[in-house]
């Protein structure tokens, strides 16, 4: 993909560099604070969280595996709608993608000063918010993110993956040590295996972590345009990731859990507390007496959240350039690349928006349910244009690099539980989130209509089944139950979830059969293989 300049997105994204950039996303903050607020909300039965948000986030892989093999391009999530739908669903959905990544920097940087916290005294108040001095501290990491990332990508996955050895290694090691230090099987039957039911884990997978965690395996689908043999990577990286992930955390939440002192579950799993808390498994290294390895985590509280910020700077960068790039938004100014390559404005808009973020969110829990809806809701998507490009391009006549197996099954599966996830994120988060997005689009609408080229050259056909897509969602969840999503009681959570996933099959249907009748630049991009538009040399 060449910038208004001529200067191409390089393409030096190897298959080890793409797993690891995907790994890097995935193995970030998570694992620090992810188990010890899993556990409070589910108990024991956080394991399943684990396990569900993992399934979930694999079905959306394996569609993204078909859709970025057929078409590899940086900032990838963006292109696909514009394929199938027209450009303004593309600016929709490219800003609800460009929230999910922004605040994910912001998150990392909160999590490596909240950890540090604990021998930096005055970083977080004693809710974990944090204080003047912490959101400075969290200032100058985003400036290093930005540095970092003004580098050849090259150079930034040489980074990446000599960091995401590191981020392998410590969290297995931790597992190991715990579970043979200090294990204790009566902590996973102590007030019951799921004290809070179907809806402590349901809403564990959505507001604790699970999916803020998973949702990394993105990061191998926005580097799409720069991969060396994006058919072959592609699918690798991106299932690889998280498969190798769903283990790795599985093991975590055991060990987490079994580490605890019995006395440290006194008064219930959502009031568990222990001594170093705030840095969780470093607190539980020093209670088992392996104080050689809090000390390392202590080193890793920087070194993951970190290595997840700055590869999240390069994939959000990659996202505002592709706004730019496919004539979205911003014009010459986002499509513009730097020497070697890198899009600077994308990356200056990441910092600056990125900042700001850190005030309605000042601290790490505050802000990830935010991530996961806003992520979820926008790669959800994928699936809906799987569906519709299979529709419009069938595979027997527009053969796919990668042709994902009972694609329909797959795909309607993965857009229903990305639909859950956002419902089991709660109210509050989604009333944020949809307000916001309904903001940007009376503006953004607001804008064509009066400097722009007019409404009617926006693609309504294909967009118009987002309002009451987004409405109902937002809908189900504030009548949903007060205990799961803190709506209105109206719905039980069963009766919710029957009437959610109706909902979702019929979006799916009015959805899919909105989409362009002739994807004239999704054909030509099959029928081409790769060409230069994808930047190929």
């Amino acid at each position: 993909m060449s910038g208004k300049s001529g200067v191409k997105l390089k393409r030096d994204a190897g298959i080890i560099g793409l797993l690891f950039a995907s790994l890097g996303g995935i193995i970030g903050s998570s694992w620090l604070f992810g188990p010890l607020h899993a556990a409070k909300d589910a108990g024991p039965a956080a394991i399943f969280a684990w396990l569900i948000g993992g399934v979930a986030v694999l079905l959306l892989g394996f569609v993204y595996a078909e859709l970025a093999t057929a078409f590899p391009r940086g900032g990838a999530v963006i292109a696909f709608p514009k394929l199938s739908h027209g450009n303004l669903m593309a600016v929709i959905m490219s800003f609800v993608v460009f929230l999910g990544y922004v605040s994910v920097p912001p998150a990392e940087a909160s999590a490596v000063i909240t950890y540090g916290n604990n021998y930096i005294p005055g970083l977080v108040d004693k809710s974990g918010v944090l204080t003047g001095f912490g959101f400075f501290a969290s200032l100058i990491l985003m400036l290093v993110f930005t540095g970092i990332n003004a580098l050849a990508v090259r150079l930034v996955l040489t980074v990446n993956s000599a960091l995401t050895w590191w981020k392998l290694a410590v969290p297995a090691l931790t597992v190991i040590v715990l579970i043979i230090a200090g294990f204790h099987p009566g902590n996973f039957s102590a007030h019951g295996f799921a004290p809070h039911g179907t809806a402590g884990v349901f809403s564990a997978v959505a507001t604790s972590g699970v999916i803020f965690a998973y949702l990394g395996f993105r990061q191998a689908v926005e580097l799409a345009g720069e991969s060396s043999n994006p058919r072959r990577n592609l699918p690798i990286a991106i299932v690889g990731s998280v498969a190798i992930a769903l283990v790795l955390y599985v093991g975590l939440q055991v060990a987490f859990i079994g580490a605890l002192r019995p006395s440290d579950l006194a008064k219930g799993w959502d009031a568990l507390t222990f001594a170093g808390a705030s840095g969780p498994f470093a607190g539980l290294a020093t209670i088992v007496g392996a104080t050689w390895l809090a000390i390392l985590l202590y080193i890793d509280s920087v070194v993951s959240p970190a290595g997840t910020g700055i590869i999240y700077f390069t994939t959000t960068s990659r996202v505002v350039y592709a706004t730019g790039q496919e004539g979205l938004l911003g014009g010459q100014t986002f499509a513009k690349l730097s020497k070697v390559g890198v899009p600077i404005g994308g990356l200056i808009m990441t910092l600056i928006v990125g900042v700001f973020f850190m005030f309605p969110f000042p601290s790490w829990q505050k802000i990830i349910g935010f991530i996961s809806s806003a992520s979820v809701l926008s790669y959800g998507t994928g699936p809906i244009v799987l569906l519709t490009l299979r529709k419009t391009m069938p595979v027997e006549q527009y053969k796919r690099p990668y042709q994902l197996p009972g694609g329909t099954l797959v795909s309607t599966l993965a857009f229903i539980i990305s639909n859950f996830i956002v419902f089991w994120s709660g109210a509050s988060t989604d009333n944020f989130l949809f307000g916001i997005i309904l903001l940007f689009t009376i503006v953004y609408v607001g804008y064509e209509a009066t400097m722009g080229e007019g409404l009617g050259n926006l693609h309504w056909r294909g967009a118009w089944w987002l309002a009451p897509y987004f409405f109902g969602l937002w809908l189900i969840t504030y009548l949903g139950p007060k205990n799961l999503t803190g709506g209105t009681g109206t719905f039980s959570n069963l009766v919710a979830s029957i009437i959610l996933i109706v909902f979702s099959l019929i979006v799916i249907q009015v959805a899919v059969n909105s989409g362009s009748p002739d994807p004239e630049e999704a054909k030509a991009t099959i029928l081409a293989g790769e060409p230069e538009v994808f930047g190929a040399d």
